[in-house]
């Protein structure tokens, strides 16, 4: 190692993915093993991402790590992991420009700051912890020029959260299960790339921001216990579902996705249901969504968008084209109009060219609209909803170049 008063930064940005055939139960709770294969879709981290900077120096006393700005605990069995994991696979390092030399055995005594940041709630069943780790392996493994690529990334990452490992790749995702006893073939593919069915707006209702009561951890634990549907589930239809899902995606048959996506997500909560004690994700919003969706999809003859619910009640809606989404977004903004004291502006975030697309510019364009055809209800709901965010289909995992998006500074290694 050359010098002392050296720090190595590197910057990372990872989306998070949305499951639209679920994860839900493990074999192993330690390597964190599923019972099932799941696929999902990578979300645009323009709108839904996380950004963590690793440093390493010989003057760092402990690995420290600051989440949204508050220090946390590294102690836990799946940071120690990952960490583990990548410090095994470290490279030496060179860097010419900063003069830095590190060899790979230095790795084992070198210490790490962390700082990550999510641009959306944390625990609120926006799969944070997702990008959280896939983010935390990605950006360790370019610390140390850690050789494997993405896939065999992706199984580290799985020992931290189990929906991380399709945070690996854009677009759409496969976690196959695997079947070996160490984990080692329980890793993520990519089944199609982010330009491939780019048509498609995702449009995400936040519900809440709130950290819900049963977390996935211990949710799941209770399912595989308790539950003869997630049994049924596993071992019956998931197999069959997935097989369906990786044709219509490689297709663009949207109909099959979305009767497969909405399906599975239903029996995701069903599941969720028939665990004992109940375990409640989605609230009374989150079903009147199902509902305004299902009464459009039934009115069209063919799905028009569909619907997707993580352990949490804000909804995920998939809409076809952009022409469904703004028709999507008309038909929410009618029935969950802002709050008296929420200011427009931030009440539809993200992708808003979709805002224009509906006609929809300000407050008066939607205290002006009308209920949706052949809906008899004009009951509104201001309020239920937090706030919208439009976003798309997205890529993978980036370093960021630019030192001023570090969130620890170069000098010191600690947070800005």
């Amino acid at each position: 190692m050359t010098g002392e008063k050296w720090v190595r930064i590197i910057t990372a940005q990872t989306p998070t993915n949305i499951a639209v055939i679920k994860y839900w139960g493990k074999r192993d709770e330690t390597l964190i093993l599923p019972i099932n294969d799941s696929i999902s879709v990578t979300l645009d981290p323009n709108h839904l991402c996380t950004t963590t900077t690793v440093a390493v120096s010989p003057a760092f006393h402990s690995d420290r790590m600051w989440l949204n700005g508050k220090e946390i605990s590294l102690a836990g069995g799946r940071y120690q992991n990952c960490l583990r994991e990548i410090r095994k696979r470290a490279s030496d390092v060179e860097d010419e420009a900063k003069g830095i030399k590190i060899a790979k055995k230095d790795w084992e005594t070198l210490h790490v700051h962390i700082a990550s940041y999510n641009n959306f709630p944390t625990a609120a069943g926006l799969a944070s912890s997702a990008a959280g780790f896939a983010c935390l392996v990605f950006a360790l493994a370019k610390l140390m020029n850690v050789k494997e690529d993405e896939g065999q990334l992706s199984a580290i990452a799985r020992q931290g959260s189990g929906s991380a490992c399709r945070s690996l790749y854009g677009g759409f995702v496969k976690w196959i299960m695997g079947n070996n006893k160490d984990g080692s073939d329980s890793l993520a593919v990519q089944v199609a790339d982010e330009k491939h069915w780019d048509d498609l707006v995702i449009l995400i209702a936040v519900v809440s921001s709130r950290q819900k009561e049963t977390s996935s951890t211990s949710g799941m634990r209770e399912s595989v216990e308790t539950s003869l549907l997630l049994k049924h589930r596993a071992q019956e239809v998931v197999p069959k579902r997935i097989a369906q899902m990786e044709e219509a995606i490689k297709t663009k048959d949207f109909p099959s996705f979305a009767h497969l996506t909405c399906a599975d997500s239903n029996q995701f909560h069903a599941v969720c249901l028939d665990t004992s004690p109940p375990i409640f994700y989605m609230n009374d919003t989150s079903h009147k969504i199902i509902s305004i969706v299902e009464k459009w999809n039934r009115a069209e003859g063919t799905p028009k968008v569909a619907y997707t619910f993580d352990a949490g009640p804000n909804a995920v809606l998939i809409a076809h084209d952009r022409n469904a989404a703004s028709q999507l977004l008309k038909r929410l903004l009618f029935y969950f109009p802002p709050g008296a004291d929420t200011d427009f502006n931030s009440y539809v975030i993200g992708d808003k060219s979709i805002l224009k697309d509906a006609g929809l510019e300000n407050m008066k364009d939607v205290e002006s609209l009308s209920p949706p055809p052949g809906d008899n209800s004009t009951q509104t709901y201001a309020g239920d909803v937090n706030y919208f965010i439009c976003t798309r289909p997205g890529r993978g995992p980036i370093v960021l170049c630019d030192e001023t998006q570090a969130l620890l500074d170069p000098e010191t290694g600690l947070p800005k």
